[in-house]
């Protein structure tokens, strides 16, 4: 299985002019690209493929010479993303979903690119990259397995190294114990057990300070240097607000996972809740999609199930008499009035999940 690694490194001022230099090079090339697909299904009604467009880059190069100063699998890459973005075009239609043809990519668009095989090792404390040189790389832990691609991303001005490694499963000892997990707003999670994560609502907490940000943005005139260097900002604050989103889902899904063989969540249209106003934004500060796919990898290394149960009426039916007890949403506490049972709103979702979630199993 593959697992990816995210470093930050510390390039010198020559291999950052090297990185954008790389970057906007596989940016044109991929607009190319896209252009000769338009051009060609449009003119003799066929679609190129990938290996069509990748046997063209010797001869690119005789025309272009700045493409032989970027490392040549880092270009066929390039024709392997769009080809992967006209798969899932495909996909879409196929699917009767929202198509979304591929567009071609301005500058703030396309921030990275990937070495896909070689071109690429860590030596000590440096990440040595073919035709950019050795970069200073903080390694706050070894990776893991056999390096398989290495990915270069740049975002709000700093640099990322993605390693993709090969690593084996790791199994961890079984528990016997299983879970239903009701994901909320006003605690991120509640478990059938009765444990309680509560959500930090980091967009909440830092909201005063992006509206701050956001204001200054619009009282800096439009292509300005300092207009740049605000929303350079802002977009930082937003990067710290998501960041801090992740470390807790990730030290949430750890425990989970290390507690519970069997790990149950309702199979929720987030896209679909967004809509509605009200809730909106405490949905998106919540991150539940993020908690669930952390849990979901983190479970399949470790050998443990991830069951996603039908979500009606999870938070209306008692979880000791089966029967519906109807309550806005507001009301936090279920109180039954034929059994007499009162809980935890969210935990008696969580293990009418769980009870759903051991039918499906078995």
């Amino acid at each position: 299985m593959l697992r990816t690694y995210k470093y930050r490194f510390y390039p010198t001022t020559e291999q950052q002019e090297k990185i954008q230099f790389t970057l906007e090079r596989c940016r044109l090339l991929y607009n190319r690209l896209l252009e000769e697909r338009i051009q060609a299904y449009k003119t003799e009604g066929r679609t190129l493929t990938y290996g069509q467009q990748a046997n063209t880059f010797s001869e690119r190069k005789l025309y272009i010479p700045a493409l032989k100063e970027v490392h040549s699998q880092v270009l066929q890459d390039v024709a392997r993303r769009l080809d992967k973005t006209y798969q899932s075009f495909f996909r879409r239609v196929k699917n009767g979903e929202k198509a979304g043809f591929p567009r071609f990519k301005s500058q703030s668009r396309y921030d990275s690119f990937t070495y896909p095989q070689s071109g690429f090792f860590l030596r000590e404390t440096r990440l040595e990259l073919s035709k950019i040189g050795g970069v200073r790389i903080k390694l706050h832990r070894q990776p893991q397995g056999t390096m398989k691609t290495c990915t270069i991303t740049v975002k709000n001005g700093r640099y990322y190294a993605c390693l993709s490694c090969e690593v084996e499963a790791e199994p961890l000892a079984k528990t016997n114990r299983q879970v239903g997990v009701d994901l909320g707003i006003k605690q991120l999670a509640a478990t059938s057990d009765g444990q309680i994560f509560e959500a930090p609502n980091h967009l909440r907490t830092s909201e005063a300070k992006i509206k701050r940000q956001q204001r200054a943005v619009s009282r800096k005139r439009r292509g300005s240097g300092r207009r740049r260097k605000a929303i350079m900002a802002l977009a930082r604050q937003h990067e710290r607000v998501a960041n801090r989103r992740k470390d807790y889902a990730h030290k949430v899904s750890r425990t989970l996972v290390n507690s519970y063989d069997l790990i149950a969540f309702e199979d929720l249209n987030v896209q679909g809740m967004v809509k509605n106003h009200q809730l909106a934004k405490s949905i998106a500060d919540a991150g539940w999609n993020g908690l669930v796919q952390f849990v979901m990898y983190k479970a399949e290394r470790a050998g443990r199930q991830v069951v996603r149960v039908d979500p009606s009426h999870t938070s209306q039916l008692c979880s000791t008499c089966n029967e519906i007890v109807k309550k806005p949403l507001a009301e936090r506490i279920h109180r039954c009035p034929h059994c007499g049972t009162t809980l935890d709103r969210d935990v008696n979702a969580a293990i009418n999940i769980l009870s759903r979630a051991m039918r499906q199993v078995s």
